[in-house]
């Protein structure tokens, strides 16, 4: 008996001085129906497509696999009208539009086969629409507002009808995006009494995307979307006594450097939307810096003075501010949080104002391309 105690001990030796497991990478990974953990990832085909490079562990690795890796369950998609622009700034050397339809095509495509959701963002413009700018798409001449009431609804109907026979339908959609001015300038005027079409118009969008949902096993969640918390309640009110009701998600971009709401206050002003309007609240678009460096010539987007005091603009300081940021939105009820282009790294890449990105220092890779620790809030463990 006592040789059996002593073999025993020893088997059970040899088992406590194993080699622990590893810590997984993953510590949780939500369902987008919990909590949205987003990442707009708009420019990173055309980024891999002139010489970007995207690295985990230091192995070279698709972006799309590397946010499903590290949390993300819902990627989103810009999509412009006629973006040829986007070809032009290359010169002759623009061999293709991107934020176009067939590149949103190929990124839905990529975020699917990696497992992911996909929020697509309707511009309804050629170009940038956002809080200054709603510019109605240049081939929609002498519109009207009836003309423009069947544009919006043929063009959204059609979109995601093309989507949804190639197995692509998005389960979020955009009718619009940072509407804070209105869409289809001048005729979707959000002010100066001109609210009635522009409800019009955004009706017209719904009803499309709501069509389109029908078709399949996929009846995309639809989002109107306002910038900075701020402005959103004011935005918001008496739109449903005129007729702005069917729609899902009240989503709002929050940036440090822009927003007068304070990073502690933004539970409240999520709380406030959604009880007052009775509909979901998201973060569509957001950001954080994790240096105050550059690695191009193309002047960065960063406000060092309004960085907020505890979180510096460090890798450590940025993983910090977004989880902070992801637990306000969950105090607040809010279903989700998408930070806007951490893919944006160096590359060749061209926009209308610079060759590189302005964006470096607020992504969640280095200079290298490393994937670093910002990205790892969306697999924190958050108190719902």
């Amino acid at each position: 008996m006592k040789r059996l105690y002593i073999i025993l001990f020893i088997m059970l030796s040899l088992v406590s001085c194993k080699k622990p497991t590893e810590t997984p990478d993953i510590r949780y990974s939500y369902p987008a129906s919990k909590f949205a953990m987003g990442a707009d990832l708009s420019y990173a085909n055309q980024i891999l497509d002139h010489g970007g490079v995207y690295k985990d562990s230091g192995n070279v690795t698709d972006p799309y696999v590397i946010f499903r890796k590290y949390g993300a369950n819902v990627i989103r998609f810009r999509l412009f009208y006629n973006p040829v622009w986007t070809k032009e700034v290359y010169g002759t050397d623009g061999v293709q539009m991107y934020n176009d339809f067939d590149d949103v095509k190929k990124g839905i495509g990529k975020a699917k086969a990696a497992g992911l959701q996909v929020c697509l963002d309707f511009h309804y413009s050629d170009t940038w629409a956002d809080a200054s700018t709603q510019v109605i798409p240049s081939e929609w001449t002498s519109p009207t507002l009836s003309l423009l009431k069947d544009s919006i609804y043929n063009y959204t109907l059609r979109t995601l009808q093309k989507l949804g026979s190639a197995g692509l339908m998005p389960e979020f959609v955009q009718a619009g995006n940072e509407i804070n001015p209105g869409l289809l300038l001048p005729y979707g005027n959000r002010w100066n009494g001109n609210e009635k079409n522009m409800i019009t118009l955004l009706n017209s969008a719904i009803s499309a995307i709501r069509t389109a949902g029908t078709t399949g096993n996929i009846s995309p969640k639809i989002i109107i979307h306002i910038a900075q918390p701020e402005n959103a309640r004011l935005w918001f009110n008496g739109l449903a006594d005129e007729g702005l009701t069917d729609y899902d998600i009240i989503g709002i971009s929050y940036y440090y450097m822009w927003s007068t709401t304070a990073l502690s206050s933004v539970s409240n002003f999520v709380s406030d939307l959604r009880t007052t309007f009775n509909k979901d609240v998201m973060i569509m678009e957001t950001v954080y810096p994790w240096t105050t460096g550059w690695d191009d010539n193309y002047n960065n987007s960063i406000v060092e003075s309004a960085l907020v005091s505890g979180y510096p603009a460090t890798e450590a300081g940025q993983y910090k501010y977004m989880h902070a940021l992801t637990q306000e939105v969950i105090d607040g009820g809010g279903i989700g949080i998408f930070t806007w282009e951490p893919d944006w790294i160096t590359s060749q890449m061209k926009d209308l104002w610079g060759t590189g990105s302005s964006w470096e220092c607020n992504t969640f890779f280095d200079f290298e391309g490393n994937s670093l620790k910002g990205i790892r809030f969306m697999s924190d463990k958050y108190n719902f």
